[in-house]
């Protein structure tokens, strides 16, 4: 036996290296157990692929474990498996994982910038920073990130999901080890939003042994950023401790007064877990994660007229010189993870808390901004215009300014469960998830205006009441059911599912003394199938049901969003490689839109849904990833990432929200870039590396149209370059630059809410990494 056991490790300490993993005696006694996140599995048996292919197994049967230290290879192919049961090379959808080693080759700190990094996503900027990010997936409306179902680790995120969906906080990406984007059928096992997909930010592990991790950097426009971790871990319990601080004095140039037009960002959260049965055929472990978020960012609605925009790009009027947001957030997430056999059940108590206050510029008594910078030299406007910059002293009550806070209280808490099962049946083999969810949110709205003078270049208040424009709140329950099973054949998956959501809504206007109740019911059916035609190549397709709920207090006609996607493709999948292309398309039978303030509707029509009835969006996504590896050391990544997207609306139809207005059939949608693309190419060794990235994006249409789009109705078209080299100089330390938009561009990104909106320019950092 002892002879055997002698073989056996010489065995292991030859072949593992070939598996691109390492043997670590000393990880044997830092193993921890199996860990799964929310929706997501991150290891699964060994496929019939080739053996450079198997995903990493972490979880050793019984007796004493056999812990494998992985390679760093190994450690990205963690991420890798995505739909439970299915790793992302055989899911029957459209998968994609950002992981660590992609999230840090470039050191982002705006999601939008991230996250346009896949195929069909997009993006319409505002603040050049990503502090409010305006996200889509496949044509959706992308203001404020409402119609895309947001997750932090499997929970929901947003401020109110069903009440309020509008995306006004987003974790900083900076903190995530991993950002899961899903689409295609596998979009129904995260709701409300269903109809684009979702996105999930998973947030760093506990680590298995003390470790200590910091990250300082500094750059233009006085730039900062302190990111640390410490974390800990025995054989029953484990912790993390993270904060993260991030400013920047702002690249606009206030007129006249001058002063600080950028923002600093707070997050801190701790994580804690403990085995209550760490043995045995059922073991149970108690998870706890607390985090504490707030923001102070000298930010406004105002943009500029377009010919002030190509003089001076980064100029900011004088009359804003007074907006202002604020606001804070707590989080408390409690989950029990029960793990018995092939069952793990996941079950998670959480709630969050924000509270915000956006003073900012609102309109004229007068006149509309957003028409005042369309045609600032008409002679009607002459005089607004001449106010906005200071040149002019108000002169009547209708060139006055009314600036005044949406202060906003929003609570979203409840209680989710997610069983996974993994059983044969026969030839079968079945990978079934099922989840309940419990929700309540609200939001407390307090919308108040104040009248200002300008004069001699300054913003004075005026002696007039305090005036109330909204005081309402808007509450949901909801209860949400799905099931899903990834059944596998031989090259055969089968992926079928289903979602129910049950909701209940209620509004009450405390100023007009009024309120109302609605209720909807959805089922949302999906499947997908994937076939390997070889053990690289495979096709698949799927269609579902997508959703989005109506807003609290709409009229009883007023409809969800429906409609049924379709997708189908072909992806190729070796060690160190992807190559994927995909057609979809979207067939509302009611597509909506909400109006809101950032989308640059006004006061008497907040808040008001529209359905735009039938609509078309298709398009063909193209996915590639190589890492040539000439040996050496030497490494060389390159990817590619394109989208082609066309969108029709099919009836005739009025909004009161700029971005549509009086609608004809056949106009497209706003903001959707007929073409998008992004490439990286890289050189890295063990002593650092060298990437650049290009982002392109199509000029993208302001309000609902069709021919030929009107100048002052189109973005810019964009193409921009970042830069980053890493040097490391010893085992635990890196020095990294960081140069983004090295050339310089800017463009138009949007006219929403109010006027001409540039991207933001070239920015150097210089940063640290420590890692003990």
């Amino acid at each position: 036996m002892a002879l055997f056991e002698h073989k056996l490790m010489q065995t292991l300490r030859w072949t593992l290296p070939a598996l691109g993993l390492a043997w670590s005696a000393q990880a044997a006694a830092q193993s921890e157990p199996f860990q799964t996140h929310d929706g997501v599995v991150t290891a699964e048996p060994p496929s019939e692929g080739p053996v450079e292919d198997a995903p990493l197994l972490v979880d050793a049967p019984v007796g004493e474990p056999l812990i494998l230290e992985p390679s760093a290879e190994a450690v990205e192919r963690k991420f890798e498996s995505v739909v439970v049961g299915t790793s992302e090379a055989r899911t029957s959808g459209s998968i994609h994982v950002l992981k660590p080693a992609t999230l840090e080759r470039f050191e982002r700190d705006d999601p939008e910038a991230i996250l346009r990094t896949v195929p069909g996503v997009y993006a319409r900027g505002e603040d050049g920073f990503g502090l409010r990010p305006n996200v889509g997936l496949r044509g959706v409306n992308p203001n404020r990130s409402k119609k895309i179902t947001l997750l932090e680790d499997g929970i929901l995120f947003g401020p109110a999901p069903y009440s309020a969906p509008a995306a006004y906080y987003f974790p900083l990406a900076t903190r995530m080890q991993s950002i899961r984007v899903l689409k295609g059928p596998s979009a129904i096992q995260q709701g409300p939003q269903t109809v684009g997909g979702s996105v999930d930010f998973i947030t760093r592990d506990i680590p298995a042994a003390e470790s200590i991790w910091l990250d300082v950097a500094g750059g233009g426009y006085l730039y900062g950023k302190a990111h640390g971790v410490f974390g800990a871990s025995t054989e029953r319990a484990g912790f993390l401790l993270e904060g993260l601080h991030l400013r920047s004095d702002g690249f606009k140039e206030l007129d006249t007064v001058g002063g600080n037009t950028g923002f600093t960002r707070n997050e801190w959260m701790a994580k804690g877990r403990y085995l209550l049965v760490p043995d045995g055929p059922v073991r149970q472990t108690l998870q706890i994660k607390l985090g504490y978020s707030d923001e102070d960012a000298n930010e406004t609605y105002l943009g500029l007229s377009d010919a002030d925009l190509a003089a001076q790009p980064l100029r900011r009027y004088v009359a804003t010189a007074l907006d202002h947001m604020a606001w804070h957030r707590t989080q408390v997430v409690l989950s029990h993870v029960l793990e018995a056999g092939s069952l793990v059940v996941t079950t998670s108590v959480y709630r969050h808390d924000l509270t915000r206050v956006w003073r900012k510029v609102n309109r004229f008594r007068g006149a509309s901004l957003s028409n005042v910078l369309a045609d600032p030299r008409s002679a009607r406007n002459a005089i607004y215009y001449g106010v906005l910059t200071g040149t002019l002293d108000t002169s009547s009550t209708e060139d006055t300014l009314l600036i005044g806070p949406n202060d906003r209280t929003f609570v979203s808490q409840g209680v989710q469960s997610i069983a996974r099962w993994t059983l044969a049946t026969g030839p079968l083999n079945h990978h079934v998830e099922v989840g309940a969810r419990f929700h309540y949110d609200s939001l407390d709205r307090l919308h108040t205006e104040d009248a200002y003078l300008m004069q001699g270049g300054q913003l004075v208040r005026t002696n007039e009441p305090t005036y109330t424009t909204a005081h309402n709140k808007d509450s949901t329950h909801a209860v949400a059911l799905h099931v899903t099973d990834a059944i596998a054949w031989g090259p055969l998956v089968l992926t079928p599912g289903v979602r129910l959501e049950i909701i209940r809504s209620h509004s009450v206007n405390r100023l007009m003394e009024t309120s109302s109740s609605g209720a909807v019911e959805v089922l949302m059916p999906g499947m997908g199938v994937y076939g390997a035609l070889t053990r690289e190549l495979g096709l698949f397709a799927g269609a579902y049901r997508g959703f989005s709920p109506p807003a609290p207090g709409q009229p009883s006609a007023v409809l969800p969003e429906k409609s049924i996607n379709y997708e189908g493709g072909a992806r190729w999948t070796r060690r160190g490689e992807r190559f994927e292309v995909l057609g979809f398309f979207s067939d509302y039978s009611n597509l909506t839109d909400i109006c809101t303030f950032s989308s640059g509707c006004i006061n008497d029509d907040l808040d008001r849904q529209t359905d735009a009835g039938k609509a078309f969006i298709h398009g063909l996504e193209v996915f590639g990833e190589k890492t040539f590896r000439p040996g050496g050391g030497l490494t060389f990544p390159v990817s590619l990432s394109y989208t082609f997207t066309r969108t029709r609306l099919r009836e005739d139809f009025q909004s009161a929200d700029p971005q549509f207005g009086n609608v004809r059939a056949g106009d497209e949608l706003p903001y959707v870039p007929r073409h998008q693309l992004y490439a990286t190419a890289g050189v890295e060794t063990s002593f650092g590396g060298l990437a650049l990235s290009a982002f392109y994006s199509g000029a993208m249409r302001e309000r609902a149209g069709q021919g030929e789009a009107p100048p002052g109705l189109l973005t810019g078209e964009l193409l921009t370059f970042d830069v980053n080299a890493n040097w490391n100089f010893s085992r635990w330390g890196q020095l990294y630059l960081s140069a983004r938009n090295i050339l310089n561009e800017q463009v138009i990104v949007s006219r929403r809410p109010f006027g001409a909106r540039p991207n933001a320019p070239r920015t150097l950092i210089l940063g640290f990494k420590l890692n003990v």
